[in-house]
Formats: C-alpha cells, structure tokens, sequence
C-alpha cells in the first residue's frame, strides 16, 4: 500500500516539473518581446489617429483611396515614413520626398505595428561589402533612364523622378525592393543582396564626384556640358574676330 501511494505523487513530481520547464518555451513562443509588444501597440494607437482615415481601422485599405496595408511588412513603412512620403495630405497626388512627419521614435512604433500585420522586414545593405564598379554598372544599366547617370533625378511621363542625394543607403535598398510608386521593383533573383550594397555604395559615391575632366557644372550630364563648352568657344572666336578686326581697319 505504501508503494501504490507513493505512485501518484511521485508522477505528480514529474509532471510539475516538465511544466515547468516547458512553460516558459512555450510563453516565449506564444507572444513578442514585451518591448516589441509595447512598440507595436503604442504603434497602433498611432496608426489609429493618423493613418486609418484613409488606410482603415483595420489597416485594410478603403477602395479608391489607400491600398490595404496588410503584408507590407516594415520595409514599405519606414521607406514612407522615413522619407517623408506618408501621411500625405492628398491621396490622389504623386508621393514625394519630404521632412518626416514623425520623429524616428514614433516612425519606430508605426512601423513595429505595421511589420506585426505580416511583410518583408527591414534590409540593412552592407555597403562595405559591395562593389562600386559593380554598382555604377548595374545602376547605369536598370535606373540611370529614369535618375541620370549620377542619380540627380529627372521627369518622365506622369512623375518626376526624384534625386538620390539624400537617400540613406537603407532608403535606396527599400526602393529597389519595393518598387515605389511608378519605379519597378527588383527581386532578388533579379538584383541580389551584394547587387542592392553595391547600388547603394556607387549612389553614395556620386555625392561627391572626382571631377577628373575639372568643372563639374552641377553634375547633370553631357548636353549642358557641351553647350557650356560651345558657348564659351563661341563667345572666345567672337572676342578674337572683333580684336583682330579692330587692328586690321
């Protein structure tokens, strides 16, 4: 009788202890670090009051004005927070670039919440580890039609494209997976991770070019160049015309 009595307690022991060694795995598993937890609900409470107007209370979207938001991921919000694109006041116009409408702690929590609805996270592109020639070729042969060979920008139909010389190296790796507005998106099978660094390396470059040939005329390519130098030409051969015909009356 002793030893039957000692049985279930004895099992009791041992499923006491397995709880508790698989409790906390399982706790762990089942909910975010309390510090993402908070970021995500204080991200929330933002969203609510700044961006369900046009983007749902469920961040769903509503249809004709904001698109759902749903499986974004972080990488969509903070290139738009970030770059001060979002919250814009007018849905229907072009997204810009512009000061941040949030300062990076609150941009923190509202991309916290919107990476919580599912999404690809941030891209943190190691320059270092890229290639600059590589960079200059690859960004020469997909983005130099739209941005200029040194990334200052230009207009094509329906959108202006904007200039890189403000984009962090983080910035120019979310565009290119993104995709924003009428910018195609590269996947990795198209540009891999090393191909994104080393577009990211050769664009910080161009902020402070080796003029090698000497005046660089604000960098925006060949045409102003050669009128520049056509002009002065002109404007020397006149000079010299009219000094060697007032000595020749």
């Amino acid at each position: 009788m002793g030893n039957r009595a000692a049985l279930p307690l004895a099992a009791a022991a041992v499923i006491g202890v397995g709880l508790a060694l698989v409790a906390p795995g399982l706790a762990g598993g089942a909910s975010a670090p309390p510090s993402q937890g908070a970021a995500v609900a204080a991200g929330r409470a933002l969203y609510v009051e700044s961006c369900s107007s046009c983007h749902g209370m469920d961040a769903r979207g509503i249809r004709g004005v904001a698109p759902s938001l749903a499986g974004v991921g972080a990488l969509a919000a903070d290139f738009e927070l970030s770059t001060g694109r979002m919250p814009m006041s007018d849905p229907a116009a072009e997204p810009v670039r512009a000061l941040p409408a949030f300062d990076a702690a609150v941009r923190h929590n509202l991309v916290a919440y919107i990476a919580s609805l599912g999404g690809p996270g941030l891209p943190a592109p190691d320059v270092t580890a890229g290639s600059e020639a590589d960079g200059r070729r690859l960004f020469t042969q997909n983005c130099a039609g739209c941005h200029s060979v040194l990334g200052a920008g230009g207009v094509i139909t329906g959108a202006s494209v904007p200039a890189l010389q403000q984009a962090s190296a983080r910035q120019i790796a979310e565009a290119i997976r993104l995709g924003p507005y009428l910018m195609p998106r590269f996947g990795e099978g198209q540009l891999s991770d090393r191909d994104v660094a080393s577009v990211a390396r050769y664009v910080l470059s161009t902020r402070n070019p080796d003029d090698r040939g000497g005046w660089g005329i604000g960098h925006i390519g060949p045409v102003p160049e050669g009128l520049v130098a056509w002009l002065v030409g002109m404007t020397a051969m006149l000079g010299i015309a009219r000094l060697l015909g007032e000595r020749n009356p």
